[in-house]
């Protein structure tokens, strides 16, 4: 039987900061300022869940944990990926594959690339080799570039087995 293949993608965007961490891909990353949010604002695993979750025509992040929820207030992103992981699963979905793209001007990224593939690997229960993470500026340009924010874009592919 041929598997039943679907795809999505997410974006995301936070405001920096300055007194809040830096949390992408479920790293803390040592910086200046952090990402606002209602949780702990992590734009890489935010646009994660939306691509998995609208693969699987489940909606999307702020349907499953809405930001007017106290019992989101600083959580960590890290437990909602593994929720929509479950979600997923609930619905007899694999995950393929999933390709992140972060947009920042600082800090650098790719020295963190390898531990944020094996830590999300790990979460989605997929190998590290099927995710893939890539980093890159907007050269200075638009709200990115003016370091007032960071954005993410992320496409997943789900599969019945």
């Amino acid at each position: 039987m041929i598997p039943h293949f679907r795809t999505g993608t997410g974006f995301d965007v936070h405001r920096l900061v300055p007194g809040r961490e830096l949390w992408l891909c479920g790293l803390k990353l040592p910086h200046t300022h952090g990402l606002l949010g209602h949780s702990d604002a992590d734009v890489a695993i935010h646009s994660l869940c939306d691509a998995l979750l609208g693969a699987a025509a489940l909606r999307d992040i702020g349907y499953h944990f809405p930001d007017t929820d106290p019992a989101y207030s600083g959580a960590d992103s890290k437990i909602l990926l593994a929720r929509v992981v479950e979600l997923l699963a609930d619905k007899g979905y694999a995950i393929g594959n999933v390709d992140i793209t972060i947009m920042a001007e600082a800090p650098k990224i790719n020295p963190h690339i390898p531990a944020m593939q094996q830590l999300l690997a790990a979460i989605m229960k997929i190998t590290p080799d099927a995710v893939s993470i890539k980093a890159t500026t907007t050269e200075t340009l638009g709200f990115t570039g003016r370091r007032e924010g960071i954005a993410s874009l992320a496409s997943a592919l789900i599969y019945k087995p």
